[in-house]
């Protein structure tokens, strides 16, 4: 049996979340005290008892899900055994410390950098992004394809699962892509809550800080392979990691593909890691008769 750990991305955050760790677990508790250190101000007293609101800043978001879903992961101690990791999108980092590529402060450093990069690059290019449902993968392409020819950059975004297919691209753009995905025949074009155009060229300006940011840290060999969003394949060598991670940026997010590549190399069973369940969610969609359960 081989079994995959999943990592979820900004999204899956809540009110009170990681709290019980907190409270229950010394070793949590010392991590969580170590990520204030390390970013300067009390994260952890936002995640325990901030609004909706405040964890919806990309800024908090980001290091948040980071930090509940590699504190879960290290909570497992001995029991932490994956043949195989993967995350979606911010996940990427989380599944990165989780497989011993990156270690605890460097991750979060790097995860509290992306954020802020991001944050700016959304104020530099106001943009959204689009869940599109029940409409096959070609003809949003195509339709993504044809409106980026005509000035407006729209693009793929996230491949969660088959009919669920997040687009990305400027304000104008998207709104657009709604039209004339509805007119396709969508089930449902829905403008997402989100502050930019993520996994779009819009996003260059933070890939290229993250670029500089990611080159001077150190990776490790992993313990166990990560399927990477850009490439939907298992990697092992530290400097293909790096490359991949600075394009995850700007490029489109292969879930579906990485779920399905896992599958065909031999995982049984998904233990997602982190706030709520949408990967587990995601994977039976991808694939129905797989076990998914949280960790």
């Amino acid at each position: 049996m081989k079994k995959a750990y999943v990592f979820p991305g900004q999204g899956s955050q809540f009110p009170g979340m990681g709290k019980d760790l907190y409270d229950n677990n010394p070793d949590a508790k010392q991590l969580f005290e170590k990520a204030n250190d390390i970013l300067g101000f009390r994260i952890s007293d936002t995640m325990f008892s901030g609004t909706e609101e405040e964890l919806k800043q990309t800024k908090i978001t980001q290091p948040a899900v980071f930090l509940h879903s590699v504190i879960i992961a290290s909570t497992l101690g001995d029991t932490f055994k994956p043949d195989m990791v993967a995350g979606h999108s911010l996940g990427e980092f989380s599944a990165l410390v989780a497989n011993k590529t990156l270690s605890f402060e460097d991750g979060l450093k790097l995860v509290y950098k992306r954020a802020l990069a991001m944050q700016k690059a959304c104020e530099i290019n106001p943009s959204t992004m689009a869940a599109i449902l029940n409409l096959d993968d070609k003809v949003v392409e195509d339709i993504c394809a044809e409106i980026t020819k005509s000035g407006h950059i729209v693009v793929a975004a996230n491949y969660n699962c088959p009919g669920q297919l997040v687009i990305s691209g400027s304000i104008e753009g998207i709104n657009i892509a709604c039209e004339k995905m509805k007119a396709a025949g969508a089930k449902r074009a829905l403008v997402l809550p989100v502050g930019g155009a993520f996994h779009s060229p819009l996003m260059e300006p933070a890939r290229v800080e993250l670029e500089a940011a990611i080159n001077s840290t150190t990776f490790n060999t992993p313990i166990c392979p990560i399927y990477q969003n850009v490439t939907a394949s298992a990697v092992s060598d530290p400097a293909a990691i790096k490359k991949n991670l600075v394009a995850q940026l700007t490029a489109p997010v292969k879930w579906t593909q990485s779920v399905q590549q896992m599958v065909s190399d031999g995982a049984t069973q998904f233990v997602e890691a982190g706030p709520g369940k949408v990967l587990q969610g995601l994977v039976k969609k991808i694939n129905s008769g797989m076990e998914a359960l949280s960790a």
